[in-house]
């Protein structure tokens, strides 16, 4: 795989594209968070996105095959790896996709070169300052997995702040200690669980222990409400409604009226890595504006403003379903396009009646 020296760190990159030579393809960047590396998007995104864009997939500093340093783990320094990345690969503007921390590292970018963002797919990202709020809304499914952790006496409390970190290093430890990890947990550590041999756990602690990476990541991330808030370009932020990220969602919710907010059903932090079916045609309905503004439809009586929407056809485990007013739950079908049919019809013969 070819690699970059950007910022002074070597960065490993892959980029792919499919497209024909008819016109220059738009590029498109992915991000990936904590503890993967670029197999997070590279199978189940990359090579489906390179139909229509140039797709840049990257491991961030200190993860993958890219290089470890002491430090420069600061969400800030991180998004000046992905400027010096992208000036070096001669993209001037790029629509950028982002999971957790890369979210953080995406919006840092953006802040600094807005002009140079044609939009932006978040994915279950969680910010500082959200990390504190108290809401009625708070992380319910965290009371789930808190009895998990006391039943296995596993001394981690999910109302950390920064849980979601500390869990990554405890798993991490568990795995190469040979200790049981609690199979209702694993959903929650995804990119340590999907390796051989334990060598995403093993960088991990060694990125934890070895660097600055603890403080720099758990430190202030540079994004404020009020700064956030001047972002004009197209954003489609998806949340899972078992995620503690969620509460980032609320409050981003009432800083872009422009935004399109999506609710995965039944999904946790690492969805896009289980749903990518899923994520994959929502994000394909954002690019081509078919969940822009305009088109949003609002009930009577409903104010107009920022809301999760949750689409009527969804992933799960077992296949696609479709839920309407009348029918909570139809399915699974093998395929998107098999349930949107149905759907179809459904939504056809009840209106003739």
């Amino acid at each position: 795989m070819p690699n970059a020296i950007v910022n002074g760190a070597r960065i490993n990159y892959v980029r792919l594209c499919e497209g024909n030579n008819e016109q220059e393809p738009e590029d498109l960047v992915m991000v990936h968070g904590l503890a993967a590396n670029i197999a997070f998007w590279y199978f189940k995104y990359a090579c489906d996105f390179a139909r229509s864009f140039r797709v840049t997939v990257f491991d961030l500093r200190g993860h993958g095959r890219s290089e470890m340093t002491e430090s420069g783990y600061s969400p800030a320094n991180l998004a000046q790896d992905l400027t010096a990345l992208m000036d070096q690969l001669n993209i001037r503007k790029a629509h950028l996709v982002a999971h957790s921390f890369g979210g953080v590292i995406a919006m840092n970018f953006a802040l600094q070169h807005a002009d140079r963002v044609r939009s932006l797919v978040l994915a279950d990202t969680h910010i500082a300052v959200a990390r504190h709020v108290k809401s009625p809304e708070e992380w319910a499914h965290g009371h789930t997995i808190q009895t998990i952790l006391n039943n296995n006496a596993i001394e981690l409390d999910t109302k950390d702040p920064y849980f979601g970190y500390k869990l990554l290093t405890k798993v991490a430890k568990m795995q190469l200690e040979d200790t049981p990890v609690p199979p209702e947990l694993l959903h929650l550590v995804n990119p340590l669980t999907n390796n051989a041999g334990g060598r995403t756990a093993a960088q991990w602690l060694r990125l934890m222990q070895c660097t600055s990476a603890e403080a720099e990541m758990m430190g202030d991330d540079g994004l404020s409400l009020k700064a956030l808030s001047g972002f004009t370009f197209p954003i489609i932020a998806m949340y899972g409604d078992r995620s503690p990220a969620r509460l980032t969602g609320h409050e981003l919710l009432n800083l872009w009226p422009h935004a399109e907010f999506r609710n995965v059903r039944n999904a946790g932090h690492f969805f896009p890595a289980s749903r990518a079916d899923e994520v994959i045609s929502a994000c394909r309905r954002f690019w081509h504006g078919d969940l822009a503004d305009t088109q949003r439809r609002y009930r009577a009586g409903e104010p107009q403003r920022g809301y999760f929407r949750s689409d009527r056809i969804f992933q799960d485990t077992l296949g696609w379903y479709f839920t309407t007013r009348e029918l909570p739950l139809v399915g699974p079908f093998a395929r998107f396009e098999d349930a949107h049919a149905i759907l179809t019809q459904s939504l056809t013969d009840a209106s003739a009646t």
